[in-house]
């Protein structure tokens, strides 16, 4: 079946730019993401560090300051509990400093002193409570990261480090100190943004190199692609520019010396083509001239033959037949001269290829009970016009059944024929000796039999379903064969309802 429309080339160098941009990308991606969560591990592990040497620190002063003042008035400790505060806050400062919540151990003896209190409006909530059951029950330093809420709704990313403190005359208490990671969050960002950034610059940039080098490779091929595309339109003086000494050079000179190789080669097939379409049509035309002579003679013979003794009286019968079998040779060598020259031409005109189908068989109706072959026709109910050649399309199928009646052994040949509004399709079918299938693709070869051996007086010149064939295709139809020893053979003739149009469908299948 004859393709629907060329298929449109895809870019070679598109292709290999988007498939390196989306590799670039992926490998970007898994680095850029490594290299980010190695950075933010990095950088939070420093803050955590330091934020812990300094509450280790903060708290342990703290702690060592209130037991000193143990003995001291009230008065005295809240000063001293007001300095502890004091110094371990960084005052004013609630998005990159650290903050200081005290509260109170659930249960711990209350004193005449409430010292729970939290700097810069840090509300107590923002200590989560697995936090503070750890402080509780551990007499070390825990820590977790958490969320410093403000007063106003505001919130920062920190971390907190909280332990048990003494409180003279106030009882035990949970001392938090607050670490903002705001600074190390806004480093993160920035090293996002810039990572990205040079992601991007970098796909950009790998994509422009790749497109540059793709270029330079593809050229070449381009141009190469352009000047074939020119052979087959029958342009043979087009070579390949050569400019370097590299690979891509060796490419233009070998397709340069193929292209002069072919060149040279086409034109001495065209000329050997042309000097044997010249001696075909030369000598079938000085051929009709002497055999016009034969023709003339060899019936005086014939129509004398009742005098003459038995076995020269079949001799002038087979002259008489041979003489025929030689005009049909000599009509089919022009016809095929005339393929060769493509100078066939169409005489289209509207006809119901029923009827000329049903006329076919009358006419073969003879040869088939002579040979013990009953042709059977299946037709649709109307008529069937098309418009094309009716001499080249009833020559196609007078073909088609000479060789099913010749090959059918004796066996009914089924002729079938089904239309469509676009397309027509007609069936021969035998059930004789069949053909290999391996030898099918040879079938319309110029004097191909499928039995060398066979007599040479029996069928015709060889010649026929080549004719066919070009018949078909000059009606931009197609022939085509199917066939298995022992099972017979199947030809089905594809015509578009109108001469030139395109097949549409094929309406008889042809296997079977």
């Amino acid at each position: 079946m004859r393709s629907s429309g060329a298929q449109k080339p895809h870019s070679l160098t598109l292709r290999v730019v988007l498939s390196t941009i989306f590799l670039s990308l992926v490998v970007i991606s898994v680095t850029g993401s490594t290299l980010y969560s190695r950075l933010s591990a990095g950088i939070k592990q420093v803050k955590v560090d330091t934020s812990i040497i300094e509450a280790r620190s903060t708290i342990f002063s703290a702690q060592y300051r209130l037991a000193i003042a143990s003995g001291n008035p009230n008065d005295s400790v809240r000063d001293i509990f007001n300095s502890v505060i004091t110094s371990a806050t960084t005052i004013g400062t609630n998005e990159s400093g650290r903050e200081v919540v005290i509260l109170r151990v659930p249960g711990s003896a209350i004193g005449k002193e409430n010292y729970e209190v939290s700097t810069n409006l840090v509300s107590s909530d923002s200590i989560p409570q697995y936090l503070r059951k750890r402080v509780q029950n551990s007499e070390s330093l825990e820590s977790t990261n958490l969320q410093i809420n403000y007063a106003g709704a505001t919130s920062v990313a920190g971390f907190a480090v909280g332990q048990r403190i003494s409180i003279p005359k106030g009882g035990e208490y949970e001392m938090y100190v607050l670490f903002s990671l705001a600074d190390q969050a806004a480093t993160l960002r920035l090293i996002s943004s810039s990572l990205y950034l040079t992601g991007l610059a970098l796909i950009i940039l790998i994509a422009l190199i790749i497109w540059i080098v793709i270029r330079q490779v593809v050229k070449p091929v381009r141009d190469a692609v352009k000047i074939s595309q020119q052979f087959t339109e029958g342009d043979f003086s087009q070579r390949m520019q050569v400019k370097s000494n590299d690979e891509i050079a060796s490419l233009g000179n070998a397709f340069n010396a193929m292209a002069e190789s072919l060149e040279k080669q086409i034109a001495r097939l065209e000329n050997l083509s042309r000097v044997q379409q010249r001696f075909v049509s030369d000598v079938s035309h000085e051929l009709r001239t002497p055999l016009t002579t034969l023709r003339m003679s060899s019936e005086v013979i014939h129509n004398a033959r009742e005098g003459f003794e038995p076995v020269i009286a079949r001799s002038s019968e087979l002259l008489i037949g041979q003489i025929d079998r030689f005009e049909r040779l000599l009509e089919d060598l022009l016809e095929i001269s005339r393929f060769d020259a493509e100078v066939a031409v169409l005489e289209a005109v509207e006809f119901d290829i029923c009827g000329s189908l049903e006329r076919c068989i009358a006419d073969l109706s003879q040869v088939g009970t002579e040979n013990g072959v009953e042709i059977n026709l299946n037709r649709p109910r109307d008529s069937v016009f098309v418009i094309g050649d009716i001499r080249r399309v009833e020559r196609i199928m007078r073909n088609l059944l000479s060789n099913a009646i010749d090959h059918a052994e004796g066996k009914p040949v089924e002729v079938r024929i089904m239309a469509s509004p676009e397309d027509v399709a007609v069936g021969v079918r035998d059930y004789g000796v069949g053909i290999e299938p391996k030898l099918l693709n040879r079938v319309f070869d110029r004097f191909w039999r499928a039995d060398p051996s066979r007599a040479r007086t029996r069928g015709g010149t060889g010649l026929g379903l080549s004719i066919a064939l070009e018949d078909a295709r000059l009606h931009n139809g197609e022939l085509e064969a199917w066939g298995e020893l022992g099972k017979g053979t199947h030809f089905v003739l594809y015509l578009p309802r109108r001469a030139g149009d395109q097949l549409q469908s094929r309406l008889i299948s042809l296997k079977g």
